[in-house]
């Protein structure tokens, strides 16, 4: 009778083990039901770059890239990218977080969280509250050094810091601790508007240098001044605002925002058209009415002959068969690869990636890790930059008046069937 009791009390564990999770299965392998089915979103302001192949490098009549960009073929899985370089308008909505959050934790507006954390309670601030602005006294520049006689923020004190974990070197060295590999970043927010002053010399560029970034006539232009770093900073900054608002409703996240490598912006740059020296296909810069297809320096630097004195809203000029406007000139754009001279010869053909990670910044005999990719050409570049096969870096600690970036948002379960069209 024992027996007999013990084999049914086996057999009703068994059961219930067997039924635990699978509820409607009677018994089939119908895998795991416990997740909802995944639909990819579509990000705001983005359009989608189909995976493909073709061939990356500096065509044949190129002399100067040839040997710096040999021809070699690369694929490359499907992405969405901002159809546009990234505006002053849209860069505010970062530093105004970033603002925005200080002053919150100077206020000490915190909210206990059920396991007993804090969390930052963020608070909308009316900035013209005189109560709030003497709370708020370390922000601000005072009034007898500002210049003007009235009260400011003081630009510099917009740090935002964010960690990161270097995933790529964590796997090339599996027996170091996992806490050696986040990375802690504190950079600036708000771009260096002194760039228009410092960088040309005997220029009257004061009028630019103090309106270009908050004033709301040039929404529509591409932020500049913003070095590596702090695009890298703006990426983290949109990627978290994107998780949080899909987490609030219970949303799968799949990717992050960041920096385009150089074979991505490449292949986005190109449109399809891979014979193509232009994002418009070429040979020929201006159109059948003699119209100028960028914004660069043409004839022997008449800055004004292709519509714009320097740099000119974001959605100017038609876009390529992505639907991409000013992948070449206006700004040249951050990617996030790391620039050296052979780059093309030793990287991988399948979503080819040469870039920092914490590992090379500790090797004292690596200084090029931090000379960055730039793409595009600028308003101030001859048409040879504005190829799209053509390489030029900057140090990523830099920030200069042409150069700018867009983000881009990797879609890791490729669209096949189902395939979304290009948003235009």
């Amino acid at each position: 009778m024992k027996k007999t009791s013990l084999k049914v009390a086996a057999l009703a564990l068994l059961a219930l083990a067997s039924s635990c999770g699978q509820a409607g299965s009677n018994g089939q392998l119908v895998g795991d039901q416990s997740r909802m089915n995944y639909r990819a979103p579509f990000p705001i302001g983005m359009v989608y770059v189909p995976s493909g192949s073709y061939k990356m490098g500096a065509s044949d009549e190129d002399i100067r890239g040839r040997n710096d960009a040999t021809i070699h073929t690369v694929q490359l899985l499907g992405f969405y990218m901002d159809a546009t370089e990234l505006s002053n308008q849209e860069y505010r909505q970062f530093t105004n977080y970033v603002r925005d959050s200080i002053a919150n934790t100077i206020l000490g507006n915190f909210k206990d969280n059920p396991d007993g954390t804090q969390r930052l309670d963020m608070k909308r601030i009316n900035w013209r509250d005189p109560e709030l602005q003497d709370q708020l006294a370390a922000m601000y520049v005072p009034a007898e050094q500002s210049g003007w006689g009235t009260k400011e923020i003081d630009a510099s004190k917009l740090k935002y810091h964010y960690t990161t974990f270097d995933y790529v070197g964590s796997v090339q060295h599996p027996n170091e601790p996992r806490s050696k590999f986040v990375v802690s970043h504190d950079d600036g927010a708000y771009p260096d508007t002194t760039v228009w002053v410092r960088q040309f010399n005997y220029a009257f560029n004061e009028p630019i240098a103090l309106q270009y970034f908050w004033f709301q006539g040039f929404n529509k232009y591409p932020v500049v001044g913003v070095n590596w770093n702090q695009a890298n900073a703006f990426c983290n900054w949109r990627t978290n605002m994107w998780r949080s608002e899909r987490q609030r409703q219970r949303l799968y996240t799949e990717s992050r925002f960041r920096l385009p490598t150089e074979e991505e912006w490449e292949w986005a740059a190109r449109g399809g058209r891979n014979e193509s020296p232009y994002p418009w296909g070429g040979p020929y810069i201006i159109n059948k009415k003699g119209c100028y297809l960028a914004n660069f320096k043409p004839q022997r630097g008449n800055y004004a002959a292709d519509g714009g004195l320097y740099t000119v809203p974001v959605d100017w000029y038609a876009a390529n068969d992505y639907g991409l406007k000013n992948m070449s000139g206006n700004v040249s754009e951050w990617t996030e690869s790391a620039y050296f001279g052979g780059t093309y010869n030793q990287m991988a053909d399948i979503n080819p990636s040469v870039t920092y990670n914490a590992q090379e910044s500790e090797k004292k005999d690596r200084p090029y890790m931090s000379r960055k990719v730039v793409r595009g050409g600028s308003w101030r570049d001859v048409a040879y930059f504005l190829q799209v096969s053509t390489r030029d870096y900057e140090f990523q600690d830099t920030s200069k008046a042409y150069i700018g970036f867009r983000c881009v948002y990797t879609e890791t379960v490729p669209a096949l069937s189902n395939r979304r069209p290009v948003r235009k």
